[in-house]
């Protein structure tokens, strides 16, 4: 059956990339934003920091949720019905009278990001193929970067120009009228897709998300709050946690002997060279790389009495960084492999702890521009793990895992972005005592150790592929051997 593409395929590509966009911003355009909040909704420093763990928790729970939804119901519409729940939990945010209804419309909000997210890459896998398919990925790469870059900016000139009382709450508005329009506009370009016959109570595995999320929460809660002792008050949650991750893994286990679809595919981590390690980097290296925006918004803001927009400024040159040298860097997997993420993560740990370093030597009048070189070090080095590290750990995977994979490894991403939030910003907090710049140095040291674990990770994976690379040449040099002994027998 020959393949006839939609001749409305990149119309419709430019809408599921502005959709896509809208949920990669909230990320870097929100943490801008946290000081004005705290001061608007007289908020606590653990509530604020729900504002962005929450949302990167709800996020990751439901992404593979998200994609077996979009099998069950159709892309279309579960692509409608995510933006629309989108739109909807922005507005609901941005009104937020008080913090409770905020944190709880930030993580109805990262559920509906967690369901619109899949459709955008599955829509992309349904309407190209062949090269032009990889264009169209690329793209989404390019927008991933671009959102990063101009969050920040984008947030402090929001908050410049509607005040720091409320003009956070813009900050969340912006998604209305730009999901209004890119609902209106998938109405009319995007496709129908055909819809597959799936038992949801059977299929959606709603026992690991629920074991998963019991998990998570118990790691999180203690840390959002160990500024005001919720290590000593709560320390029994590690214990919860620990109980429900074994849990997890052992319902995972069994999901899969049985045949049905599990929330994480055991079977990836065991019987696929290099995906567990791959995993593994993905998630220590956003534990480390998405808390520190939150800290320099705090440091920035409070510490130094910049505007949202100036620090929004002075994040921008590792996010530029980053998304030059992600375009770059796609092109280059085939050529260098694993070698791109080793250096872009000693890169990053190296740059980050140039900026702890300097937070320490120059005064904090200066502490703008002191820090711009070393964060487009960083940035550059950033630009080199995300993409190359989805590459390389998806490479190996058998095609009727692939869906699962990318959703796992998404998933693990998102989990390392609450965590790392929720980590960085409580040490912040809890050295606060002796000065901001202090604070900075101690977050900004535990975000390079953080990465540094991610290095170590690759750096085994670089020997295991070389070993295999090995085995493999020696096991090609024996079969020829073999071969020309047979010849001339």
């Amino acid at each position: 059956m020959s393949y006839e593409p939609d001749p409305r395929r990149w119309k419709a590509l430019a809408v599921s990339l502005t959709a896509g966009f809208m949920g990669l911003l909230d990320v870097s355009i929100v943490n801008v934003a946290l000081p004005s909040m705290q001061t608007g909704l007289h908020a606590s420093s653990g509530g604020i920091r729900w504002v962005v763990s929450g949302y990167a928790l709800a996020f990751g729970l439901v992404l593979v949720t998200g994609g077996r939804l979009g099998d069950a119901f159709g892309r279309r519409n579960m692509f409608l019905g995510a933006l629309a729940a989108f739109v909807l939990t922005s507005a609901l945010a941005g009104a937020a009278p008080n913090e409770t209804t905020l944190v709880l419309a930030r993580l109805a909000q990262g559920l509906a990001a967690g369901m619109l997210t899949p459709q955008n890459t599955g829509l992309i896998q349904d309407l190209f193929r062949g090269a032009e398919r990889g264009r169209a990925f690329g793209m989404f790469g390019a927008v991933v970067g671009i959102s990063t870059a101009v969050g920040p900016i984008l947030g402090g000139f929001i908050i410049a120009l509607f005040g720091a009382q409320d003009g956070w709450r813009w900050v969340l508005y912006v998604n209305v009228p730009i999901g209004v329009l890119a609902f209106a506009l998938a109405l009319r370009l995007l496709p129908r897709s055909e819809k597959k016959q799936l038992r949801i109570s059977s299929e959606i595995d709603f026992v690991g998300i629920v074991l998963l999320a019991v998990a998570v929460l118990g790691v999180l809660l203690p840390v959002i709050d160990s500024d005001q002792g919720g290590l000593q008050r709560l320390w029994w949650l590690f214990v919860v946690a620990l109980v429900f991750g074994v849990a997890f893994v052992r319902w995972e286990h069994s999901v899969v002997r049985r045949g049905r679809s599990p929330l994480l595919d055991t079977r990836l981590f065991t019987g696929t060279p290099g995906y567990a390690t791959g995993a593994a980097v993905g998630a220590l290296y956003f534990c480390g790389f998405a808390g520190i925006w939150l800290v320099f918004a705090i440091y920035f803001q409070q510490g130094l009495g910049y505007s949202p927009l100036q620090s929004g400024l002075s994040v921008t040159p590792f996010a530029l960084g980053s998304a030059v040298s992600a375009a770059v860097a796609g092109r280059l997997v085939p050529r260098f492999g694993r070698r791109l993420t080793v250096t872009g993560l000693g890169m990053v740990a190296v740059g980050l702890l140039a900026v702890a370093l300097i937070a320490e030597l120059v005064p904090p009048s200066a502490s703008g521009w002191a820090f711009a070189l070393p964060l487009v070090f960083a940035g550059v080095g950033g630009g080199m793990v995300i993409s190359p590290n989805t590459t390389l750990t998806l490479e190996c995977v058998p095609v009727r895992l692939a869906g699962v994979a990318g959703g796992a490894l998404q998933t693990g991403q998102r989990i390392g972005t609450a965590i790392g939030t929720a980590v960085l910003a409580s040490v912040f907090g809890m050295v606060l005592g002796r000065g901001y710049p202090v604070a900075l140095t101690v977050a900004l040291t535990c975000a390079a150790v953080l990465t540094c674990g991610a290095l170590a990770l690759a750096i085994a994976e670089l020997r295991a592929r070389r070993h295999r690379a090995s085995e493999q040449d020696r096991e090609a040099r024996e079969g020829e051997t073999s071969a020309a002994d047979v010849h001339r027998g």
